[in-house]
């Protein structure tokens, strides 16, 4: 996995957390994983498909989404709102829309796919089993994990070279 298909998600996800929750963030840990994604708490996945293909988990644990909704809803909230849920999808749309924003403007095309609730019905990990980067982000309100495993789609790599030649 490409350092430079990464780093949007994660300079992404930092401007988004630290504006909507108008605070500090810091990356706390990084680390690969290669086992298939196992969820923390409540987790939105965002599929892409295009030139790079793979997924964008944004989970946080239930306590800190609670926190999260609410500081967004501007009310407290039950964990079972599905403001809280909304939220999740809401962010993680925002984190994969700007950093598809950056990687659009170096050429790359994509389809982003509606977020997906990661939840207990479907078992406690993702199916995949795919090299993917764990990041935590240590907010005021909790920690926030991103978990993206992403590759170059290498047919249509190959069709752009092609093209190009």
């Amino acid at each position: 996995m490409k350092m430079e298909l990464i780093q949007p998600f994660i300079n992404a996800a930092d401007a988004v957390l630290s504006q909507g929750l108008q605070g500090t963030t810091q990356v706390s840990n990084l680390t690969m994983e290669e086992d298939a994604y196992r969820r923390k708490g409540v987790a939105g996945m965002v599929a892409l498909s295009g030139d790079i293909e793979g997924r964008i988990i944004l989970d946080l644990e239930p306590q800190t989404a609670v926190r999260v909704a609410s500081h967004y809803a501007g009310a407290e909230l039950p964990e079972s709102d599905a403001l809280v849920k909304e939220t999740i999808f809401e962010l993680a749309n925002q984190v994969v829309g700007n950093a598809i924003s950056a990687l659009n403007d170096q050429g790359f095309h994509f389809r982003v796919h509606p977020p997906l609730l990661l939840t207990a019905a479907e078992g406690d990990k993702t199916s995949e089993d795919v090299e993917a980067l764990m990041i935590c982000f240590e907010t005021a309100m909790g920690q926030i994990f991103m978990n993206v495993a992403l590759r170059y789609n290498r047919k249509r790599l190959s069709d752009h070279a092609a093209v190009g030649a």
